[in-house]
């Protein structure tokens, strides 16, 4: 392999001077690959919960990727996963997610609510973290998607099709409830299902910034039946576009 190439691929998947690369004539190394992506992407940003990383290690991400992107599943990219679509959801960076679920505190006793998962590897994630995770997913394609790949994983999660602010009131209330990309607003449906003390993560986008800016990763926390905030990191997310506020006119 020639130093141009091998640098392009370093860069690619995360990798550094000093680490091997894998043969070009073999299938690649996807535990060195993984292990990479948390060594390189998930601690350098700040994630150092144990179980957390532990998970990632464990989880395939490969097999949550369509096909043709394999290449790129422990990239520190937000990767498509409807190529074809007008403003297609994507799954979140790995380092991104982490910190996100690391900062909403994720314990083993929790009843977890899974918005907008894709493919369904956050909802993998989670499902080796917590207790009780249920996912949403309102596209039909990638719920169909989300079974699959979680079954081939040997996970037994539920998954409900509802449009994504309803939330799944059958399944309520839940300690945590992530939501897998930018709102604008619309939150007050999960709002509502969550426990006293619940916690619902996710990332605020002003209606005015293009899909994929800066956001403001937040923490909403219900106390007494009341909503406070708390911003925790700023990180590029996909606008979900049931979340978008409609916009507002002016005479």
């Amino acid at each position: 392999m020639d130093e141009k190439k091998a640098s392009t691929y370093k860069l690619r998947h995360g990798l550094d001077t000093g680490t091997a690369l894998p043969s070009f004539g073999s299938k690649p190394d996807l535990a060195m690959l993984r292990q990479t992506m948390v060594d390189r992407q998930i601690r350098t940003f700040g994630v150092t919960d144990r179980a957390i990383i532990a998970r990632f290690l464990e989880v395939p991400r490969e097999n949550f990727v369509p096909s043709e992107q394999r290449a790129l599943a422990y990239s520190d990219l937000s990767l498509k996963i409807e190529p074809a679509k007008p403003g297609s959801r994507r799954l979140l960076a790995p380092m991104v997610l982490a910190r996100l679920l690391q900062e909403a505190e994720v314990y083993s006793g929790d009843r977890v609510l899974d918005v907008a998962p894709g493919t369904g590897y956050s909802t993998a994630i989670l499902a080796g973290l917590a207790r009780n995770v249920t996912a949403l997913e309102s596209e039909p394609e990638l719920q169909a998607l989300v079974k699959s790949n979680l079954s081939t994983l040997g996970l037994s999660v539920p998954v409900f099709s509802n449009a994504l602010p309803d939330g799944v009131t059958e399944r309520a209330p839940f300690d945590l409830i992530l939501v897998n990309g930018a709102v604008e607003g619309h939150l007050e449906g999960l709002f509502a299902q969550l426990r006293d003390g619940g916690r619902l993560a996710t990332f605020l986008r002003a209606p005015s910034d293009p899909d994929l800016a800066a956001c403001h990763a937040i923490r909403f926390e219900k106390i007494a039946g009341q909503i406070s905030s708390r911003v925790l990191f700023d990180a590029p997310a996909p606008l979900l576009a049931p979340f978008r506020e409609q916009p507002q006119f002016v005479f």
